[in-house]
């Protein structure tokens, strides 16, 4: 795979890269770059987590070693329960990444708790945190913590220890959502004041819930990876697709973030009366014709439900779960 395609394959969906410059400088000049995503092990996986977990997977095409930082302690600072609790979260995680098909042996698991209470690390927590004012580690915080009156302070020590992670992990390349930026904006400022390369960052979009709202675990709006094959269909069929409408319309986001890129086409099985079957091969194909009206949603629709659950299938085999 030359340059290009790396590049390419890299930046597909991606919301930005900053900066793309020093992106094709490290693929150029690194023969294996290191990349992660940190996760924090809280309730269950859904599509949402499914963005950067192919994310992931095209840069271990495109010639990445793969670290997933499982953040226990993040979590546990974030009041997401027991230590006990947590680690049973993240062991579950993790077979749910690698059953969603990330490569085991060219990723690496690591639990925050293995190097985060080390005296280099918590010495670094501490040099940031005389770097950082508490505006700039406010707005780095998550949203929820940030709407918070009067937050802990240690969610405030939560995206320091976010940028530390990137240094301390050996990583080229920061991996996140976009609403991860402001952290990720942080690290590349603050750590070269510590002594530590600025990583470069790819971010995802954020994958708009069913309901056409933000994805949000409390308002179940969401697929998870364990729900069955019914479930599913179920769930697509109740969803926010009006014809017509592109933009944060969830069907087209989920044929556009998991299935063309698994698949590499969609088929539209319809009656010949309706114009017969219809093959896309690209987003921008599909789109136009969903924008025009010559795709109606429920055709959309059922043509989503079929193929997310032939991409959940062998997840959902490799989990355990019953169908």
């Amino acid at each position: 795979m030359d340059i290009t395609e790396k590049l390419r394959l890299i930046t597909r969906n991606a919301e930005e890269v900053v900066t793309e410059e020093e992106l094709r400088q490290l693929i150029e000049t690194k023969e294996k770059p290191r990349a992660y995503v940190g996760y924090e092990p809280s309730g269950e996986i859904h599509l949402g987590h499914m963005m950067t977990v192919q994310k992931l997977m095209d840069l271990q095409e495109a010639g990445f070693e793969i670290i997933v930082l499982l953040a226990d302690i993040h979590a546990y600072l974030n009041e997401k329960g027991t230590f006990e609790e947590i680690a049973e979260v993240a062991d579950y995680n993790k077979k749910v990444f690698i059953a969603l098909g990330l490569d085991e042996s060219r990723a690496k698991f690591v639990l925050g708790s293995e190097y985060q209470l080390s005296r280099d690390y918590v010495l670094d927590v501490l040099k940031m945190a005389r770097i950082t004012t508490l505006n700039r580690a406010r707005r780095s915080m998550d949203e929820v913590s940030r709407r918070k009156e009067d937050p802990m302070v240690s969610q405030m020590i939560y995206p320091l220890m976010q940028a530390l992670d990137i240094a301390h992990l050996g990583v080229d390349l920061a991996v996140g959502g976009i609403d991860q930026r402001k952290i990720h904006m942080l690290a590349r400022e603050n750590l070269p004041r510590l002594g530590y390369s600025s990583p470069v960052c790819l971010h995802t979009p954020i994958l708009v819930g069913l309901d056409g709202q933000k994805m949000s675990s409390s308002k179940g709006n969401y697929i998870s990876v364990r729900d069955p094959p019914e479930e599913v269909e179920r769930k697509i069929r109740k969803a926010y697709c009006p014809a017509g409408v592109v933009e944060e319309n969830p069907i087209l986001d989920i044929a556009r973030y998991h299935i063309l890129p698994r698949f590499g086409k969609i088929v539209v099985e319809r009656d010949a009366k309706f114009g017969g079957d219809v093959e896309y091969a690209s987003f921008e194909e599909l789109a136009e014709d969903f924008k025009s009206g010559q795709l109606h949603p429920l055709d959309l629709k059922i043509a989503v439900a079929k193929y997310l659950n032939m991409l959940l299938e062998d997840a959902r085999k490799r989990l355990g779960v019953s169908v």
